[in-house]
């Protein structure tokens, strides 16, 4: 794993943009991890396994929708409940 401040990486980022194709990159702000270069290959196939999805409340499934209207959210906070009237 390299690591490298995000001046270094400013100065020398063709250096780490080389690197990033065998290993992850990370750039730190403040000592703290802020970004992580990878290869694009890498981040294709990350993305390819993300199977979260967003809908539309009219393209929700009607499934899902009735499920939401069943679903048991437990005890309502009375302050909550307050704002909404």
């Amino acid at each position: 794993m390299r690591e490298v401040s995000a001046t270094e990486f400013q100065t020398r980022a063709g250096l780490y943009i080389e690197q990033s194709g065998k290993e992850p990159v990370f750039i730190t702000k403040h000592r703290r991890p802020a970004r992580v270069l990878i290869d694009i290959e890498e981040y294709e196939r990350l993305k390819a396994r993300d199977t979260r999805r967003t809908y539309a409340t009219e393209a929700l499934p009607d499934e899902w929708a009735e499920a939401l209207v069943a679903a048991d959210y437990g005890k309502a906070d009375p302050t909550l409940e307050k704002l909404m009237k």
